[in-house]
C-alpha cells in the first residue's frame, strides 16, 4: 500500500506550468510577444533562459554562428545554466514571475490546474481497480506488441499523479482514467490547452455530436462542459450548437476555435466557431473576404498567426485540393493559388508546419484509393514540391492523426479501407526520412481511422494522447506514449540552422533596437551564479544589464570599424571603376584605329591584286616581242643572203658561162 504525496493548493510542476502559459510559453501564442510586452528586456531573457533549462535540460544544441548575435546570445545564456536541476530551474522561474509580477496567480487561476487529493493504490503484481471521491479507476492497460508479449506495468512503475504510471517509452500504454467517459466516437476534434484535453463533436453510429468533454491530464479525470450560446461580443454573432464531424479543433489564446467540418445541414461556407474556455460560450467568429466552400476531412494547421487550410470533401462529396488562409489577426480570408503542382483532391490526410514555414502533407484518400505520398509548401514562396521521402516509407493510410514534437511528427492510426494501420511512424522533418516507432497487435484504438492525437508534458516529457477511433466499433479510450525522441526543436524561439530559407521565430527581429541587449553575447555566467548561488535576482538584473551594456558599446564600436572599412572599400571600388571606365575607353579606341588598318590593308591587298595582273599583261607582250624579234631577224637575214647571191653572179657570171647556183 503506498501513500500518494498530499498537495494543498497549486505546488510544482504545476505552478511553473501555470507561470509558463501565463506569460506566453504555452504555445498558443508567440512567447516573443508575451515577454516583451509584459516584462523588460532583462527579465524575458532570465525567463527565457530559466524555461529551456526546465523543460528541455541542458543546453545540447549546436552554437550558432557568432555573426548571428541573437541566437547565439541565447544559446550563450542557456548554456551558462550548465546541468542545473530542471526543478530548480521551475522555482527560479516561477520566483522571477512573482517578484515582477506578484498577482500573475490570481489573473491565471481560471486556467489553473485544481489540487490533487490523496490517493491510495495497492501495488500488486495484477493492478486492481482504485476508488478515488466515489470514481473507479480502471486498471492500467498495456498493448501487446507486434511479437505477441505483454509489457507488463510493474510496481516500481507505477506513480499516482497523471500519467507518471506511464513511465516505458515508445509503447502506447491506457492508463488509468476517472470520471464521465465521453461517447464513443470518431471523426471528432481534439485541442489541448493548459494540460487539459478537450474533446468536441464527433460521429456516433452515423450520427453527429455537439458536446463538449475535458480531460484533465494532471488528475486523469474527465468531466463535461456543459457549454452555452453567447450573443454579448462584438467581434462575433451568436453560434447554433451544430452536430459535426470532420472538423479541427484549433487552440487560440484563452480560446478553441472549431473549423469547418460536415453536418446534417451544411452551410455554404465554412464557418468558424470560438469557444471562450473562461465563459464556456460558443460563438461564430465574423471573418472578412470570401471564406471556402463548407467541407469536411479537411487539414487546417495553424502557422504563426495564421490557419491553413487543404482539401478536404464538401456536402456533395466533391474531393477538393484548394489552398485557403485565415489571417487570426486581420480575421481575413485568402485564397491561395500555388506555384508547382499540388497534391490531388483528397480528404482524412495530416498536415504539419515546420519551423512556421512548409506545410508537410501526408496521405489521405479519395472515393477509389489511399495515398501514402508528401507533399510541401513553401508557406513564404508559395510553391509546392514533392520531396523524395527516405527510410521506411509509410503504407498508403486515410484517417490518421498527426502531432509534431520539434522536428518529429508522429503519424498515428488511419487505414486503407481494408485494415487499421498499426504503426506509429515517425517524419524527421528535416531529413524527410521515416521510421517505426512501436507497433500494436490486434483491434486497438490506435489503429483506427478517424482517431485524435495531441501532445502534452508530464514532469519535462512530452507525452502523446490518442482518444476514439473507429475499427470496426468505436471508441471511446484514452492511450499515451511517452516518445524517445529528443527534439532539438521543441521551443519556437529557437532558431534552425534550416533558416537561411526559413522564417523561424525570433526572440528579437531587429537586432539594432534595443531588445537586442538583452541577447547579445558574452553574458560571462552572470545567469549561472544566479540559479547556483541565489544571489539576489534585483542585483544580478542589474549587473547583467551593466554587462550587455558594455558588450553593447563594444558592438557598436566593433560595428563603427566595419561601417568605416566598408567606407573604404567602396572608395577603392569606385577608384576601380573609374579605371575600368578609362581602359573601356582606350580599348574602343584601339579597335577603332584597328578597325582603320583592318580597312586600309585591304585596299593594299586589292593594289597588289591589280599589279599582279599587269606584270602578267606585260609578260605576255615581251614574248610577243621576242618572237617580233626573232622574225625581224630572220627576214632581214633573208634579205641579205638574196641580195649577196644577186652580187657574185650577175650578168658577168652569165657570160662566163658560169652556171647559176641550184
Amino acid at each position: 500500500m503506498a501513500m500518494a504525496r498530499a498537495i494543498s493548493g497549486i505546488q510544482y510542476p504545476e505552478r511553473f506550468y501555470a507561470a509558463a502559459s501565463y506569460v506566453g510559453f504555452d504555445g498558443s501564442t508567440s512567447p516573443t510577444k508575451s515577454l516583451t510586452s509584459k516584462f523588460s528586456n532583462s527579465t524575458a531573457l532570465l525567463l527565457y533562459t530559466l524555461y529551456q533549462q526546465a523543460s528541455i535540460g541542458r543546453c545540447n544544441i549546436p552554437e550558432p554562428s557568432s555573426w548571428k548575435i541573437v541566437e547565439h546570445s541565447k544559446w550563450a545564456s542557456w548554456n551558462q545554466l550548465g546541468n542545473m536541476s530542471s526543478t530548480e530551474a521551475m522555482r527560479l522561474f516561477v520566483k522571477i514571475l512573482e517578484e515582477e509580477d506578484p498577482g500573475w496567480y490570481s489573473r491565471a487561476s481560471n486556467s489553473i490546474v485544481e489540487p490533487v487529493t490523496d490517493v491510495q493504490i495497492n501495488h500488486n503484481s495484477k493492478v486492481e481497480s482504485v476508488v478515488e471521491n466515489g470514481n473507479s479507476y480502471p486498471e492500467t492497460k498495456p498493448i501487446s506488441a507486434e511479437n505477441g508479449s505483454q509489457d507488463r506495468i510493474q510496481d516500481k512503475d507505477v506513480v499516482i499523479q497523471g500519467f507518471g504510471s506511464v513511465t516505458v517509452h515508445d509503447q502506447w500504454i491506457s492508463p488509468p482514467i476517472s470520471g464521465q467517459r465521453p461517447k464513443a466516437r470518431y471523426e471528432h476534434g481534439a485541442a489541448v490547452v493548459l494540460d487539459k484535453l478537450y474533446i468536441h463533436g464527433g460521429n456516433h453510429n452515423g450520427r453527429y455530436l455537439n458536446d463538449l468533454y475535458v480531460l484533465d491530464l494532471s488528475s486523469s479525470t474527465w468531466s463535461r462542459i456543459e457549454a452555452k450560446v453567447d450573443s454579448s461580443t462584438e467581434s462575433s454573432s451568436p453560434a447554433t450548437l451544430t452536430p459535426c464531424a470532420g472538423h479541427s479543433l484549433i487552440p487560440w489564446e484563452n480560446k478553441l476555435l472549431s473549423i469547418a467540418g460536415h453536418t446534417k445541414d451544411p452551410s455554404e461556407y465554412i464557418e468558424v466557431k470560438v469557444f471562450d474556455l473562461q465563459t464556456t460560450t460558443w460563438s461564430t467568429l465574423k471573418t472578412y473576404g470570401k471564406p471556402p466552400v463548407s467541407r469536411g476531412g479537411q487539414s487546417v494547421t495553424l502557422a504563426g498567426t495564421s490557419l491553413v487550410i487543404f482539401g478536404g470533401q464538401d456536402a456533395k462529396r466533391t474531393l477538393l485540393n484548394d489552398l485557403h488562409i485565415l489571417d487570426l489577426e486581420t480575421m481575413t480570408w485568402d485564397e491561395i493559388d500555388a506555384a508547382g503542382t499540388p497534391p490531388s483532391p483528397r480528404s482524412d490526410h495530416a498536415a504539419a508546419v515546420h519551423e512556421e514555414r512548409y506545410l508537410h502533407i501526408f496521405g489521405g484518400g479519395s472515393h477509389a484509393t489511399c495515398y501514402n505520398d508528401l507533399h510541401v509548401l513553401d508557406l513564404q514562396t508559395m510553391e509546392w514540391s514533392q520531396p523524395k521521402q527516405l527510410g521506411e516509407i509509410p503504407n498508403a493510410r486515410a484517417g490518421h492523426a498527426g502531432v509534431t514534437v520539434g522536428e518529429n511528427w508522429f503519424i498515428v492510426g488511419g487505414g486503407d479501407n481494408k485494415s487499421g494501420a498499426s504503426e506509429t511512424v515517425v517524419l524527421n522533418m528535416l531529413t524527410l526520412t521515416w521510421s517505426v516507432l512501436t507497433s500494436v497487435e490486434g483491434r486497438v484504438p490506435v489503429a483506427s481511422e478517424g482517431l485524435s492525437l495531441v501532445v502534452s508534458s508530464y514532469n519535462g516529457e512530452d507525452v502523446l494522447v490518442s482518444f476514439g477511433g473507429y475499427n470496426g466499433r468505436y471508441n471511446n479510450e484514452v492511450y499515451v506514449l511517452k516518445p524517445s525522441y529528443k527534439s532539438t526543436l521543441q521551443s519556437k524561439v529557437i532558431e534552425n540552422p534550416k533558416a537561411d530559407t526559413v522564417s523561424a521565430v525570433h526572440f528579437a527581429t531587429n537586432p539594432t533596437q534595443d531588445v537586442k541587449s538583452e541577447f547579445e553575447a558574452g553574458n560571462e555566467g552572470k545567469i549561472r551564479e544566479f540559479v547556483m548561488d541565489n544571489v539576489d535576482s534585483t542585483k544580478l538584473k542589474a549587473d547583467l544589464i551593466t554587462v550587455l551594456k558594455a558588450e553593447k558599446d563594444e558592438l557598436e564600436s566593433s560595428l563603427s570599424k566595419e561601417k568605416l572599412h566598408a567606407t573604404q572599400l567602396k572608395q577603392d571600388l569606385a577608384e576601380v571603376e573609374a579605371r575600368n571606365s578609362d581602359l573601356s575607353k582606350e580599348l574602343q579606341s584601339v579597335r577603332g584605329q584597328l578597325a582603320a588598318e583592318q580597312s586600309r590593308c585591304f585596299k593594299l591587298e586589292v593594289e597588289v591584286a591589280e599589279l599582279g595582273q599587269k606584270l602578267q599583261a606585260i609578260g605576255t607582250l615581251q614574248k610577243e616581242l621576242e618572237l617580233l624579234q626573232r622574225q625581224k631577224a630572220a627576214s632581214e637575214q633573208a634579205a641579205l643572203s638574196a641580195k649577196q647571191r644577186q652580187g657574185s653572179g650577175g650578168v658577168w657570171g652569165w657570160i662566163a658561162g658560169t652556171p647559176p647556183p641550184s
